[in-house]
């Protein structure tokens, strides 16, 4: 009688389950009340920032003053172009500047000179008005007397009128003459400035035949051999910023909606975490993944290298204060609206769930579970969609 009583609750267990799994076949997990962070783990490649490749800025013979993987600083100089088709031009446009001076110089002398001359001929019209003036007032004052006849007095007016004519004429003429002089001299200013920036230019260029580092880092593979003929933008080498690195990750396309420039990531080297952020997401997508850049937002590990492999986890969004629960197989199993309730006796009881954000690790509880219910996580196909499962020992 004593034994039936002790047998009692297992044959009810038996009697209320459908089917029987072995409890060593299944994990469970605790629905928990905490933060829920929705995020993306991805393989990132390191790549420099900044990895500027030097081109020829003219044709002609390149010397390398550098060679593959040795250090450089920002300035130095690389390469050298030697063009003496540019050099030649130079020259000839220095030799054409100075003589535009020369030019400049000898017109302005010769304005001077013909400015004087005008102003010459206007200073004789007006002393050969100011005498016309003092002949027409003697003029005056022997006709009142009646010592010369009308014509002479008539002459003395007409020769008067026609000095003032000349005068204005001649002051009229020499302000357009320097006003002419002024344009032509400002025109031959003009083009000796024109000259002189085409020299600057030349200059510039020769100057851009030193091919100087932009950047402080290391060289990388050399494009062109040692004394080879190179033309006009040739690829001469490239130089690798070291102290500035990125990671070049490849998204899978299930996240390309949810990806947004500034998001937080976390870069794992080494066992240690380092923080960054998304600062580039590319716009379309590539054999099912999409490109995204991730910068290191803090000081970056000095034992980078290029093309090192690294782990990186992307902050997709945040749900503070939520029901969640480990990730398991029964997200795929039971498509993500079915759970098994474990209670203290071992019987699994299916339920009705809905679940929201999902992470790497834990998936968000929206409705069907409780904080504190124990569910099976595992692969949910042994228990055949019963109401009820035995998890024997």
């Amino acid at each position: 009688m004593l034994l039936a009583w002790f047998a009692a609750p297992t044959f009810q267990r038996w009697a209320d389950a459908t089917i029987s799994v072995p409890l060593d076949r299944v994990r469970v997990a605790t629905v928990v009340r905490g933060d829920l962070v929705r995020d993306v783990s991805v393989q990132g490649r390191v790549v420099a920032a900044v990895s500027p490749t030097l081109y020829s800025t003219a044709s002609g013979t390149i010397t390398l003053n550098a060679d593959a993987g040795e250090r450089v600083i920002e300035g130095q100089v690389l390469a050298i172009v030697d063009s003496p088709e540019l050099a030649n031009q130079l020259q000839q446009a220095e030799s054409s500047l100075e003589q535009r001076q020369v030019e400049l110089e000898r017109q302005r002398i010769e304005s001077r000179q013909l400015a004087l001359e005008k102003r010459k001929a206007a200073d004789l019209a007006k002393v050969a008005l100011v005498a016309a003036d003092r002949e027409k007032r003697r003029a005056d004052q022997a006709y009142e007397l009646g010592v010369i006849s009308v014509i002479d007095f008539e002459k003395a007016q007409d020769d008067l009128q026609n000095a003032q004519v000349a005068h204005r004429h001649a002051v009229a003429d020499a302000g357009l003459f320097d006003e002419r002089l002024a344009f032509e001299l400002r025109a031959s200013e003009l083009e000796l400035k024109r000259q002189d920036l085409l020299v600057q230019n030349m200059q510039r260029q020769v100057d851009d035949l030193a091919i100087k580092s932009p950047v402080s880092g290391i060289v990388g593979d050399l494009l062109v051999d040692q004394k080879a003929a190179v033309s006009i933008d040739t690829p001469i080498m490239a130089v690798v910023d070291l102290t500035r690195f990125e990671i070049d990750a490849q998204i899978p396309e299930s996240y390309a909606d949810d990806l947004a420039v500034g998001m937080q990531a976390e870069i794992l080297l080494g066992g240690g975490k380092f923080s960054g952020e998304l600062v580039a997401v590319s716009p379309e997508i590539v054999n099912n993944q999409v490109n995204g850049r991730i910068r290191f937002s803090g000081n970056a590990p000095t034992n980078l290298r290029q093309n090192q492999r690294l782990t990186t986890r992307i902050l997709l969004a945040e749900h503070p204060n939520v029901l969640l629960v480990q990730r398991g197989q029964f997200l795929d199993t039971g498509a993500g609206r079915i759970a098994y309730v474990v209670n203290e006796d071992g019987l699994a009881k299916r339920r009705s769930i809905e679940v929201g954000a999902r992470s790497l690790g834990a998936v968000q509880i929206i409705a069907g579970l409780d904080q504190g219910d124990t569910i099976v996580i595992s692969n949910l196909d042994p228990f055949r969609s019963a109401d009820t499962v035995l998890l024997t020992d």
